[in-house]
């Protein structure tokens, strides 16, 4: 499985903002509100219009903890679907299997939900799902597997995270284990901290 090991709080610092969700990169964040490294305190550096484009696509792969190939083919695939590329390429995104288990609750973190999901905890639909980037569709039914609904750290993270979905597309059945995917949102719907123009911009360079 392909993913970033490096130190995130770093990454965090670097653009100024909780990338990954865990609280302990807010405190990080208070107490160093500049980027790692011996020049950090004193970077004053203006970004190129270049930096700008990449500062944005590199805050939203990072967010969604992809590499840089994965995000790319994202993007492609996004440019030849019919509609608007950058809102393609964010509900592409937020359908990814970790990413709905996070966005259910039943991980605290997208990385965390992309190991649950590899070591095979969900079903979909009834069926075995370890594939971290499979796409759910709109009335697909997540579910945690009966042979882990005991895993305590899946638990823990289940006690630590909303009851109830504050999003519009998905419902969540904490007491049954189990969520639905009810719609493909509207890209104006899904929580981002990024400018997709951007991004959209920096690949028809």
């Amino acid at each position: 499985m392909a993913r970033y090991t490096g130190p995130k709080a770093k990454l965090c610092r670097k653009f100024g903002e909780n990338l990954f969700g865990v609280a302990k990169y807010d405190k990080i964040l208070e107490k160093r509100k500049f980027p790692a490294g011996q020049h950090g305190k004193n970077m004053r550096r203006k970004l190129s219009d270049y930096g700008v484009h990449l500062r944005e696509k590199q805050k939203l792969r990072l967010t969604y903890c992809l590499l840089e190939k994965q995000f790319r083919n994202y993007y492609f695939k996004a440019e030849k679907m019919a509609g608007v590329t950058g809102e393609n390429l964010m509900q592409m995104l937020e359908r990814r299997m970790d990413n709905v288990v996070y966005r259910m609750g039943f991980a605290v973190t997208r990385m965390q939900a992309r190991q649950f999901v590899t070591h095979g905890h969900f079903l979909v639909n009834g069926k075995k799902v370890d594939i971290p980037s499979l796409l759910v569709k709109p009335g697909d039914i997540v579910e945690i597997r009966e042979k882990s609904r005991s895993n305590s750290m899946i638990n823990e993270c289940m006690e630590r995270t909303a009851a109830t979905s504050p999003y519009s597309w998905l419902t969540i059945d904490k007491e049954n284990k189990r969520g639905q995917f009810l719609a493909i949102p509207a890209a104006t719907e899904i929580p981002t901290n990024v400018d997709i123009r951007l991004i959209v911009e920096f690949y028809s360079k």
